[in-house]
């Protein structure tokens, strides 16, 4: 059964069963003329976010209730029965910005922190896990009166299931508060981000659907790093798109075509990779088209269970990752979601400074969905 989303004439469509889920290259680009027609269109993948997040419904919790496009963006996911909303902050500063605004926000929970049942409980375990760091009570105190902070330590003990933050403050105040408190998941060592690209018109890859990573955060990993990268981009693959992840370690050669530095740190990526995760369709070093056109990869990697099918592309750093992830959205016209961060023990989200309130909601969706695991 496909859930569809959207206005009541989308809806209709559905009820006659006009909508069918596009097989195929031809297909997607057949419907995409045939939906135009008829005034409906296939599900997003920021869609299909939505209508999983609604399945298990998750505690989400925005840390800059201080910031307009937060308060429209929790009174939005809340009214959409997204999330549940927990906003950090003053109550009454909440509601004076909400009502300045118009914007509805009864249906979502506002945390003071200093007034909080177990703000003592949360600056004793903040100062049990940081003293070895020269952390005192008095820091201790300081630090779980900062909004960010005491939001990753409500999902640290369980209060939320997932934090977005980043509006207004930099990927750093995001970032630090949760390798502190959250610590990076069982068996990895770094975090990193990913974007999810939906390439229209494409026959590669899942439909044209592709993470890329890492395209936002680590620079240069090492061949350890770049196999913990592969292993969890796979897994997140699998969580948000709900297929089986075939994994392309990139590089500008196809099973030693070339040596260089540069390739041994990937082939000794994929060696790690393949080790660390022995059931996964995993394979490199090989060149881009190798790994995604099937007749190439059967001409440059005879046998590759993964050269011509790969829909997890893994770059050696981020200048290729993130250059990578820009040509593809401006020359192919592909959607691009992320940067989306994974290896934290648990979901946490960086939004942009530039960010509107509808990119919000659609970063609360993906972290429900995180979160749902």
């Amino acid at each position: 059964m496909k859930i569809f989303m959207g206005t009541d004439t989308e809806k209709e469509a559905l009820k006659k069963n006009l909508y069918i889920f596009p097989i195929s290259c031809k297909i997607r680009q057949y419907d995409t003329l045939y939906y135009k027609s008829k005034g409906v269109r296939p599900m997003s993948f920021l869609d299909k976010m939505i209508a999983k997040a609604k399945t298990d419904i998750k505690t989400i919790v925005l840390p800059e209730s201080e910031d307009v496009r937060t308060i429209k963006a929790a009174a939005d996911a809340t009214a959409k029965g997204i999330a549940n909303i927990v906003l950090v902050g003053d109550e009454d500063a909440v509601k004076a910005l909400a009502d300045k605004e118009g914007v509805d926000v009864s249906g979502c929970k506002v945390v003071n922190p200093v007034k909080h049942p177990k703000f003592n409980e949360y600056v004793e375990t903040f100062y049990e896990m940081r003293k070895a760091k020269g952390v005192d009570m008095a820091k201790a105190e300081t630090m779980m009166k900062d909004y960010i902070y005491f939001a990753t330590m409500m999902v640290k003990m369980g209060e939320a299931d997932g934090m977005v933050s980043g509006a207004a403050h930099s990927t750093a105040d995001t970032v630090r508060p949760s390798l502190q408190i959250l610590k990076t998941k069982p068996g990895t060592k770094m975090v990193s981000a990913f974007f999810v690209m939906c390439v229209p018109n494409c026959e590669y890859g899942a439909e044209g659907t592709f993470v890329y990573a890492d395209s936002g955060v680590v620079e240069n990993p090492n061949a350890e790093g770049l196999a913990d990268i592969a292993i969890e981009s796979a897994n997140s693959f699998k969580t948000l798109i709900e297929k089986e992840p075939i994994v392309a370690m990139l590089s500008y050669s196809t099973y030693g075509s070339a040596h260089s530095e540069l390739t041994e740190k990937v082939v000794e990526a994929t060696k790690i990779a393949k080790e660390k995760a022995p059931d996964l369709l995993l394979d490199g070093e090989m060149q881009a088209d190798a790994a995604l056109v099937p007749a190439i990869g059967q001409s440059k990697a005879p046998g590759s269970p993964v050269a011509g099918h790969a829909n997890v592309l893994i770059f050696p750093d981020l200048n290729c990752g993130n250059i990578a992830y820009k040509l593809t959205q401006r020359l192919a016209k592909a959607e691009a979601y992320g940067p989306i961060l994974q290896g934290i023990a648990k979901p946490v989200n960086d939004l942009s400074r530039g960010c509107s309130a509808e990119d919000i909601v659609g970063v609360i969706a993906i972290t429900a969905v995180q979160a749902q695991g």
